[in-house]
């Protein structure tokens, strides 16, 4: 034991690897802030929740309209701003129940890791290990801080760091840095830097963190607002000037017309309803013990078409028995079973292909090895080895990455690689693998395990087939083998398999990831690469996964999703957990995708149609010698109605289609027709009102009800086809629209009318149907041909 001067109060303290840091010494290091202490929650607080809601651009704005409206007397106009504090509770109120909840349910999924104190070992999350405490590491650990290695020769994948790929192998004295993860191997470490201090710290929290490339959805909003943002305030301008100065309306009509205006044209309820929805999928998927970790992954499993499972952990239950062993070349089964015993119990490797192997040779007496040359195993290279006291080595791994290719026994395993059986070569060589290949090698013996099913993998892949989702199976066993299982389990095109180490050029493997179903013999780069050739065909990828293996497609795929009892890297590149490891969950996931973009797709549809008609009308009575028909409450309670309520019930309602892309053209093509109907039939009234000598607030109250008739359209064919929730939804808003107009005309600025304009009212409500019919034939015309030639 050594010690040595730290700049801090507690000096550097080499404890003895099996023997680790007692209690006293442990809470020096916590009383001095030496805990590995994870950097600022993620989350948000509830104060920023808060502050994200009330301080808003569109906020702002709503405030300055509220003040010119009270510096020209006009008070019952700002209740507008009642709307607007509605929304802005309900934002607030919704993202502190998906707060509550996920902080909850992370409850269930600390991390941990194991840790040498006052001679025993023990599971600790890593929040609580302290520096130069003696944490035990085995492959698919992640390193939670810096450290050096004590004892052991692991091999360690720094890919979430440095992105490349191989696999490095350490030595005693060797750092290890914080978010890399044991590929192979075990090892005892000191803890060298905590927390903040860790030179990875950083990097770990991005692996955590929300991606920053923004989904289609938001791109799409992020332009709309943008472009509204720069007509907004011009046109603004220009409309209170030509009403004030050359219309002569006077200052306070002036203002009151302008602030309608500016309203409509802002869709000030848009990001909120795209926020509230995708934090109630956030909180179904949590209730379900699906741990989100990135927002975006919500739309991208509405839009997944590829599903790329490891058969390990999804189509079968991760759990493995031995079903037979075949001695060869004159190997007696005991000289076999005990040389299998002495090796596994040697082994330092944990993964279940040996635990379960350990386990059946429990019985049997082994020799001590441990002092000998160990290669533990890894999934690229398939295969395990150990130096036996006598200097011969000893191998166990896939047969094909063990013996030559002309090993006479191959023709023996043929049978039981038809029947989905995982065959292990227990060969023996009088040279040292290196570089990964093994040099003269002859079995003596072979083991037979077969994998269970999980009982839920053919009504879920069943699910997949119907919803139009291809499946493919990635995996590094015999494809054979792997092949046999998926047709077990309901795979469909199961018999287009390939042996991935066939295949030699990653121009192969692109074209072969178009072709086949299931790949065996796939290292953790070939799935990196399979996943890209199918993103780069025009698919969107969701991986499932729960090993090391795993983490390099995981991370590039657009969709990632791992078991909470596989490897702490493959949970933390992850996009989604699931915390039960539930495979029967997955639909559930993909319809949740679904239903939240389709409804989010279907109300922002709504949205848009205020801002289509007010941009309109108010670009056209910049020429037009006209003053704008509207005060703001008038367009608050068009926004309630037609908008704001029906747009956040809608995103209640089930909708489980594959969701279309091209957010922003999809939502237009729905919005236009209502939009432009709108606008024309209020340009239409206002010029018949003018020829009636209507009066500014007669003309006001005609065109009210135009735009309520249009909106209650324009709503009803959102709501088709007509379900049970969506006809009480239409039903509630046209009857609250009447009754608002009939119990608060006045209150909104309506008077009534002279009987001569209701024929002029009728007819305006027959102009609206037929334009409406009219540009909702064109739209569909339009959006059909655009499939069709997409060029």
């Amino acid at each position: 034991m050594k010690h040595k001067k730290a700049p801090n109060s507690v000096d550097v303290f080499f404890a003895d690897c099996h023997t680790g840091l007692n209690r006293l010494q442990v809470e020096q290091r916590q009383n001095a802030g030496l805990s590995n202490t994870a950097p600022a929650s993620l989350s948000k607080t509830t104060g920023r929740i808060i502050r994200d809601n009330v301080v808003t651009p569109f906020n702002f704005l709503f405030c300055f309209l509220a003040l010119c409206l009270l510096a020209v007397g006009s008070y019952g106009d700002i209740l507008f701003l009642g709307v607007i504090f509605l929304n802005t509770i309900i934002g607030i109120v919704q993202e502190l129940r998906v707060k509550h909840e996920l902080e909850k349910i992370s409850l269930l999924h600390v991390s941990t890791v194991t840790v040498v104190r006052g001679g025993k070992y023990q599971d600790l999350p890593t929040e609580q290990l302290v520096r130069d405490d003696i944490v035990y590491l085995r492959a698919g650990n992640q390193v939670p801080a810096d450290a050096q290695i004590c004892e052991g020769t692991p091999e360690v994948n720094e890919s979430l760091l440095t992105g490349e790929a191989v696999s490095v192998q350490k030595h005693l004295g060797d750092e290890l840095m914080s978010g890399s993860f044991l590929a192979a191997g075990t090892c005892l470490a000191r803890l060298t830097r905590v927390g903040e201090e860790a030179y990875a710290a950083q990097l770990v929290r991005e692996a955590k963190k929300p991606s920053r490339h923004r989904s289609e959805m938001m791109l799409s909003l992020d332009k709309l607002v943008r472009f509204i943002g720069i007509l907004l305030i011009p046109l603004g301008i220009a409309m209170f000037l030509k009403q004030y100065l050359t219309l002569h309306t006077g200052l306070s009509y002036a203002v009151t017309s302008t602030v309608a205006a500016v309203i409509g044209m802002v869709p000030e309820g848009l990001y909120l309803l795209t926020s509230v929805a995708l934090a109630l999928g956030v909180l179904i998927l949590a209730r379900r013990h699906v741990l989100v970790h990135e927002l975006s992954c919500i739309e991208n499993l509405a839009r997944v078409d590829v599903i790329c499972f490891d058969k390990t952990g999804t189509l079968t239950q991760g759990t493995l028995e031995v079903n037979d062993v075949l001695p060869v070349r004159g190997t007696k089964e005991e000289d076999l079973l005990r040389l299998a015993a002495s090796y596994l119990q040697a082994s330092s490797d944990e993964n279940t292909t040996a635990q379960t192997l350990r386990a059946y040779l429990a019985k049997w007496d082994a020799e001590n090895w441990r002092r000998g040359s160990e290669i533990p195993f890894s999934s690229s290279r398939k295969f395990s080895a150990r130096c036996a006291p006598d200097g011969t080595w000893y191998v166990l791994g896939a047969p094909e990455c063990v013996l030559p290719p002309q090993t006479p026994e191959f023709s023996q395993l043929e049978s039981a690689l038809g029947r989905g059986l995982r065959v292990l070569a227990f060969a023996k060589t009088n040279h040292a693998p290196v570089h990964d290949r093994v040099e003269e090698a002859y079995p003596i013996g072979f083991f037979f395990l077969s994998d269970t099913l999980r009982p839920d993998a053919h009504e879920t892949l069943d699910y997949f087939h119907r919803q139009g989702v291809d499946v493919k199976i990635l995996s590094g066993d015999n494809a054979a083998a792997v092949a046999d299982i998926a047709r077990r389990a309901g795979v469909r095109n199961a018999d287009r398999w390939i042996d991935a180490s066939s295949l030699s050029t990653e121009d192969e493997l692109r074209k072969a990831a178009l072709e086949y179903t299931v790949f065996g013999r796939m290292t953790p780069g070939q799935k990196r690469i399979l996943i890209h050739a199918l993103q780069q065909s025009g698919r969107t990828v969701a991986m499932t996964g729960d090993g090391v293996n795993d983490v390099l497609a995981l991370k590039d795929a657009d969709c990632s999703i791992a078991m909470a009892t596989g490897s702490d890297a493959a949970q933390q590149v992850s996009q989604l957990v699931l915390l039960d490891s539930n495979f029967s969950v997955m639909p559930r996931i993909v319809d949740e995708g679904r239903r939240v973009i389709n409804n989010i797709q279907r109300s922002a549809a709504l949205f848009l149609i205020k801002n289509i008609f007010s941009f309109t009308i108010s670009l056209v009575l910049l020429f037009v010698a006209m003053p704008y028909p509207f005060v703001p409450l008038q367009i608050s309670v068009f926004s309630f109605f037609i908008i704001g309520a029906p747009g956040f019930l809608l995103t209640f309602e089930p909708c489980y289609e594959k969701a279309k892309s091209h957010f922003l053209r999809t939502v237009l093509m729905r919005a236009l027709p209502g939009g432009l109907t709108c606008a024309a039939c209020i340009l239409a009234g206002m010029a018949a009102g003018a020829q009636l000598g209507l009066s500014t607030n007669q003309l006001s109250s005609l065109c009210t009800l135009v735009i309520a008739y249009t909106g209650l359209l324009s709503l009803g064919t959102v709501c088709r086809p007509f379900t049970p929730l969506r006809i009480i939804i239409l039903c509630l808003m046209c009857i609250g629209y009447s009754l608002t107009i009939i119990l608060f005309g006045p209150l909104i600025g309506l008077v009534s009318l002279p009987q001569q304009t209701f024929g002029v009212l009728a007819g305006l409500f027959v102009l609206s149907s037929f334009l409406f019919w009219l540009l909702c034939r064109l739209c569909t015309f339009f959006t059909t041909r655009r499939r069709r030639c997409p060029a």
